[in-house]
């Protein structure tokens, strides 16, 4: 019996998992990401990258129309509603983190979201809900490939490698396709992945979510007509390997085996609470506990008495920005986000406004700063640390250490907390019973019998909104 190759191992996996393989932690770990991926995607519906992503995106016409997250009236076609309501999660940096580090649901969810609304039978929530783990799983086995990418990158940005290939695999599996139109969407799905990480903290990150669920749902299409892609493009240090420098594939176990188990089982992912790059989490609750420290023993407490602040971080160049002058740049930006932790004793979505960042007093604080990157802090989402040390005037030092922030994958969010951040996020566009219904749909996924009851309570905008949006103002 001839031994099959791991694009082909894919394939048949892909085809081959069904719901009855679906466990309860599984389904709940799932369930809790989508939830908050709409969520984000709606709050990110009112930033400028998604309206300028939008208004490209109109300029497309089809027979089949899906809809916008947050816009009652605009439907685009399915690509276009993916690639948009894409960006829109990934707009603020406020979704979902995995490691090795990814951000899987936004480049899934919105491909999969778009395409039920076109197809001829309407899926159930729980084919959906099978179709999102599917995509979920294969970024995760694909990052498993490479040490490299269990560090923070400096090279690619991740879901733009990887969530391609995970749309493609979603999308695939809610199309019906065989083994090999599985396997031969992802390799069409491997000639559009990748995307430089220098457009990090620029209105370009985005686009990387937008076009690997667009480009996901395309290969998968394709693969459906018959356009066929290497058979081997996983196998292959020239096809998928040339993403990384220490690619080293397996196959993926067979679904029927007892060797299958979902990597969502084992290793759950990291829910933000603030809209920046996952690595702001750890330096600004050290801010955050190294200012409660000043603030109980100072008299008179202030923060013209800071002489200087010392960052002890992970060495990482594309989130080491002293002095951001965007709202992207703030996003990635440890000096940023520890002094607004300082300066505020908060960090939130107004922090990183115009307005905000430009704050004299804010500017004067992150001239005070400097960091080290100590040798024992590796560029790594599970094993860093973020150090943070006040220096007064007075010759008096405060420092406090964050190793896991709440919200991590050691440290999740409860479930009361993470609904209660998709309902502040919601909130600002859908209507009460939008948001609400949103949450019940999602809770009850698997016994849905229609998918598009979701798309129904994602146009539930408020009256307010649509007149802000209505009259340019959104």
């Amino acid at each position: 019996m001839l031994r099959k190759g791991i694009t082909e191992s894919f394939g048949a996996a892909v085809h081959g998992l069904n719901t009855t393989q679906l466990t309860d932690g599984v389904i709940n770990r799932s369930k809790r990401m989508m939830l908050d991926t709409l969520g984000v995607g709606l709050l990110g519906t009112r930033t400028a990258v998604f309206k300028k992503a939008l208004k490209y995106s109109q300029m497309f016409t089809s027979d089949e129309r899906s809809s916008v997250w947050g816009k009652s009236e605009i439907s685009l076609p399915a690509h276009y509603a993916a690639f948009v309501n894409g960006i829109a999660v990934h707009s603020m940096d406020f979704d979902d983190t995995w490691h090795p580090a990814t951000h899987p649901s936004g480049a899934v969810l919105p491909a999969l979201l778009a395409l039920a609304e076109t197809l001829p039978s309407q899926p159930s929530g729980l084919d959906l809900l099978l179709a999102f783990n599917v995509g979920i799983e294969v970024q995760g086995r694909l990052m498993r490939f490479s040490r490299e990418a269990y560090n923070i990158p400096e090279r690619f940005h991740p879901p733009s490698v990887v969530g391609v290939m995970g749309s493609a695999a979603a999308t695939a599996k809610l199309l019906g396709l065989s083994p090999a139109q599985c396997s031969h969407a992802l390799a069409i799905a491997a000639s559009s992945a990748g995307a430089p990480l220098a457009n990090a903290a620029t209105q370009t990150k985005p686009l990387h979510i937008g076009n690997a669920a667009r480009r996901g749902m395309e290969a998968a299409q394709l693969a459906q007509l018959g356009l066929e892609g290497n058979p081997a493009i996983l196998d292959k240090d020239c096809g998928f390997g040339v993403y990384y420098k220490d690619y080293s594939p397996s196959a993926m176990a067979h679904s029927a085996s007892r060797g299958f188990k979902w990597i969502l089982e084992d290793q759950d992912v990291a829910f933000k609470r603030i809209p920046a790059h996952l690595g702001m989490h750890w330096v600004t609750d050290a801010a955050l506990a190294a200012r409660a420290k000043m603030e109980s023993t100072v008299r008179n407490f202030n923060l013209s008495q800071i002489r200087h602040v010392t960052l002890r971080v992970p060495p990482s160049k594309y989130i080491d920005c002293p002095l951001p002058a965007t709202e992207h740049q703030a996003r990635h930006s440890f000096q940023f986000n520890a002094c607004s932790a300082l300066l505020d004793n908060k960090v939130t979505v107004s922090s990183f406004s115009e307005a905000q960042i430009n704050r004299p007093a804010l500017k004067e604080l992150l001239s005070k700063v400097s960091v080290e990157t100590p040798e024992d802090n590796p560029p790594s989402f599970d094993k860093m640390y973020c150090e943070v040390e006040i220096q007064t005037h007075q010759g008096q030092s405060y420092e406090a250490r964050c190793d896991t922030f709440y919200g991590h994958w050691r440290k999740p969010l409860s479930q009361k907390d993470l609904v209660e951040k998709f309902s502040v996020n919601a909130s600002s566009v859908l209507c009460s019973e939008g948001v609400e219904g949103v949450i019940d749909a999602i809770g009850n996924i698997e016994r849905v019998r229609r998918s598009s009851v979701l798309g129904s309570y994602l146009r539930m905008t408020s009256s307010q909104h649509e007149q802000l949006y209505s009259t340019g103002s959104l």
